[in-house]
């Protein structure tokens, strides 16, 4: 099966570098519902059976406009969610950034115990997203192609943690709107087949304070204005 996990479009918390992992989360900026029109023809090229969502608003208006498109249903799914932060929740600042980020790039590094502070603890994170992706998985063929509309920090976690042929995640960009494919199935594992880091829908971001710090490399230093971004 190829597997694209598709990052949702820009948001007001993405602008203000907060942690926005809570339900049901805020909607789309300006710009991210640009990106979300855009998304039909950059993905014109794709074959794609099936459209999923993550339960916060943001990747469902992300994916309205495709699913629109293609005559397709957004199917909302548990498990596909972001992060969650925690005690961090909507915190900007240089500390609870940091930490959010040191907290994932231990769980892609093998340690799945650690804790976020208030939150889940790595296996909780990729057990929930395993079980969402098998179920998915399930429900089509090998030969299916599924888009799945997702959150930075949660794609680049589980991909880092269960793709093959990826490398260092730490080191890839992944901006709103950018998208990894795979291909494989649960049983057998999967494989990179391309990580395009920058926005699928073609609206370039004017600067560092459209992307959020959960989109940036897992584990950099966040210098105080780059907490904001």
């Amino acid at each position: 099966m190829r597997l694209m996990l598709l990052r949702h479009g820009q948001t007001p918390y993405n602008v203000a570098g907060a942690l926005d992992t809570g339900r049901p989360g805020a909607e789309l900026t300006a710009l991210g519902h640009a990106q979300a029109r855009a998304l039909p023809h950059a993905l014109r090229g794709e074959t794609i059976s099936a459209i999923y969502a993550s339960v916060l608003i943001r990747t469902q208006l992300t994916a309205a406009p495709l699913a629109e498109a293609r005559e397709l249903r957004v199917a909302v799914t548990e498990g596909i969610e972001e992060i969650t932060a925690g005690d961090l929740e909507l915190r900007s600042d240089r500390d609870s950034i940091t930490t959010y980020l040191d907290v994932v790039s231990d769980w892609i590094n093998g340690d799945l115990t650690r804790t976020m502070p208030g939150g889940q603890s790595g296996q909780l994170f990729v057990a929930g997203y395993d079980a969402a992706i098998a179920n998915i998985a399930a429900a089509h063929d090998e030969d299916d192609a599924v888009l799945v509309v997702s959150h930075g920090a949660a794609i680049r976690a589980w991909v880092g943690i269960r793709a093959g042929g990826v490398g260092s995640v730490e080191d890839r960009w992944l901006s709103n709107t950018g998208m990894v494919t795979l291909e494989g199935d649960p049983a057998a594992g999967w494989n990179l087949v391309q990580w395009h880091g920058e926005p699928r829908g073609g609206a370039a971001v004017p600067d560092l304070a459209a992307h959020d710090v959960t989109g940036a490399p897992v584990g950099e230093a966040v210098a105080e204005d780059r907490a904001a971004g």
